[in-house]
């Protein structure tokens, strides 16, 4: 199973673009932890079953397996495609998991270089989340269409 951190698993031009982003997030005050580049579709089902038939965090009388972590089951997800990445924002050392600000500024800077954030997103938005298709869509990826 590969849930990886690094950025030499990208695309050569998403890992750019997200050496720079860390390069401009740093001048802002903030460094960004990478927490996750591609997945394997074997890591990708694991984390889709996450809040379905695992118990995940959030768990509520209304939600008993907990919080949904994605909508993307293996395959379905631009992870697996080298395409997109996860990050955090750090401050002093801690990670800003709850700054909703924080992720804002982030992702207006991720945009400012092309990427597109998942922020923006009007169905189960993710602020962690930053991509780079060029307009190809997951069924194009599965085609054999790639970037270049």
């Amino acid at each position: 199973m590969i849930n990886s951190r690094e950025l030499t698993e990208l695309h050569p031009r998403i890992a750019a673009l997200a050496l720079r982003l860390i390069e401009e997030s740093k001048k802002q005050g903030v460094d960004l932890l990478i927490t996750s580049t591609f997945r394997d579709i074997e890591s990708q089902n694991a984390l889709y079953r996450i809040g379905r038939n695992i118990k995940g965090a959030g768990i509520t009388k209304s939600r008993p397996m907990g919080n949904i972590v994605t909508n993307a089951s293996g395959g379905q997800s631009f992870h697996n495609w080298r395409v997109a990445f996860d990050f955090v924002p750090i401050v002093a050392g801690k990670a800003m998991w709850n700054n909703i600000a924080m992720f804002k500024m982030v992702g207006a800077i991720g945009k400012s270089l092309g990427l597109e954030w998942a922020g923006d997103w009007q169905r189960m938005k993710e602020m962690a989340h930053f991509q780079l298709t060029d307009g190809l869509t997951i069924k194009d990826f599965q085609a054999g269409k790639v970037l270049v």
